[in-house]
């Protein structure tokens, strides 16, 4: 039987990959349209995406405490399962990556824990009511950043139909630097707290911490929000040229119109008071993307890539939750 102690800190190392990986692979969505508008380059948009990470991932704890408790209460969930989770979320995101295609880490550690504790104690370990929130979060919110993306670009397109298009793209460059600040720092205020609140869950099943205190002590908010931003200072280019270009041709205005609406539907599922739910980046992105392109006309969209990025959504969660079963059963039998 492997040490609690050394098991805790492949938990902790494992979580710190998993948002390193999540970093580069997840905050390539945040800075995708300012760099495919050449509103910044590529090495100031990283540079950017990383400190704003690194702020936002220090804002807020609902996410992490929503995290801990509604998919399965913490105090049956082992060391095991987490690794056995965070292994498969980790193997799908890079394999994700490697593919360039921008699929979710939110549905990643979401089906690998929901999988992995299935493997352990059956279905009924599950939190149904929660993980269904959860769920609903995650499919409804591309669909409301879609809407929103349509209607912020109508709006900008009535406010600024009658100037000169390079007038307004010139004009927009200038706003996307602010707008592609404010989408990392919600990506990091989001994303960053997932893996918070793996490690607090860890924290509670092996009795270090109280399970009546859900937020994550402050070492464990440090060292996740240093990880992602490191994450994201190595870049993503695979997916941003994916997320930049392959769906709608962007402009300025368009770029800083998705950014927009993106980071209201993430800041509103983060620290709306019952909410703080965890969205995926990569799908409200999109969805804004999506919205954005059919505000100008349906056809601009490339519905095509848009199919290949919605097979990948959908297949996420039931995929890494049999990859993290199949792992749980490998590292229950070494552990």
């Amino acid at each position: 039987m492997t040490n609690i102690g050394v098991l805790l800190v492949v938990v902790v190392f494992l979580a710190l990959c998993f948002d390193y990986i999540n970093g580069f692979h997840d905050t390539a969505n945040a800075i995708a349209t300012s760099v495919s508008t050449r509103a910044l380059s590529p090495k100031h948009a990283v540079v950017l995406a990383a400190a704003f990470n690194l702020l936002g991932a220090l804002v807020s704890t609902g996410v992490a405490q929503t995290i801990a408790k509604d998919i399965v209460s913490p105090k049956l969930t082992t060391q095991e399962v987490i690794i056995a989770a965070l292994l498969s979320a980790i193997t799908w995101n890079l394999l994700t990556w490697y593919l360039g295609i921008p699929s979710s880490s939110s549905h990643a550690i979401v089906g690998g824990v929901a999988g992995a504790a299935a493997a352990k104690a059956g279905f009924a370990v599950l939190h149904w009511d929660g993980l269904g929130k959860i769920l609903a979060a995650l499919i409804f919110s591309p669909i409301v950043g879609m809407i929103l993306g349509f209607i912020i670009m109508k709006i900008l397109n009535m406010a600024f139909g009658k100037l000169s298009p390079s007038r307004v793209n010139h004009g927009f460059k200038k706003m996307q630097v602010l707008s592609a600040g404010l989408l990392a720092f919600n990506h990091g205020s989001n994303d960053a707290q997932k893996s918070m609140g793996i490690i607090t869950m860890t924290l509670i099943a092996t009795g270090i911490q109280a399970q009546t205190v859900l937020a994550p002590p402050l070492w464990v908010k440090l060292a996740c929000a240093l990880a992602m931003s490191l994450g994201t200072a190595a870049g993503g280019w695979k997916i941003i040229h994916t997320m930049g270009g392959k769906i709608f041709k962007l402009e300025p205005i368009n770029g800083f119109a998705a950014d927009l609406s993106s980071s209201i539907v993430i800041w509103t599922a983060t620290v709306f008071p019952s909410l703080h739910l965890p969205v995926s980046t990569t799908h409200v992105v999109s969805g804004s993307i999506m919205g954005v392109g059919s505000a100008k006309r349906v056809s601009a969209v490339r519905w095509g890539v848009a199919q290949q990025m919605l097979i990948a959504w959908i297949v996420t969660i039931p995929t890494t939750s049999l990859i993290a079963a199949l792992y749980y059963l490998i590292v229950s039998r070494i552990m």
